[in-house]
């Protein structure tokens, strides 16, 4: 890990990456909230439930993106998006008809949780050491 006096700040990469992370997280809500509108203005197939994953994955990149803005360890700010992306995936699939095999929201559930315990294992590892998982 690195401190803060290691890793200055930089306003262009800060904005552009506010900016990206803001792009990615627009697209994602409007792929998943109004997928045949995006499938409409992007001149693609309305399949709704690939547009769904793929708004959730755009979603996720936005989050990580942000999340990297503020917190100083790689590892945690991966296994954050790896957590939520999981668990809105599943979400697609629990209420997507078509969007695969009834057990895949239980899976992608599962892999949330590992996600989500092994980022609270980060977290207090970290912070066990005396260190801090934010700038």
């Amino acid at each position: 890990m690195t401190t803060r006096a290691q890793r200055p700040r930089n306003a262009f990469t800060t904005t552009a990456t506010i900016i990206g992370a803001a792009m990615m997280l627009v697209i994602g809500a409007w792929c998943r909230l109004d997928p045949t509108g995006f499938a409409e203005w992007a001149n693609w197939p309305n399949h709704e439930h690939f547009l769904h994953d793929a708004g959730v994955f755009q979603i996720g990149i936005g989050l990580m993106m942000l999340t990297a803005l503020t917190w100083r360890d790689a590892l945690a700010v991966v296994l954050t998006g790896f957590a939520v992306v999981n668990l809105l995936h599943g979400i697609n699939h629990a209420v997507d008809a078509g969007g695969g095999r009834p057990s895949d929201s239980w899976i992608l559930f599962g892999t949330a949780a590992v996600g989500a315990a092994a980022l609270l294992t980060r977290i207090r590892t970290i912070r066990h050491s005396g260190l801090e998982v934010g700038r």
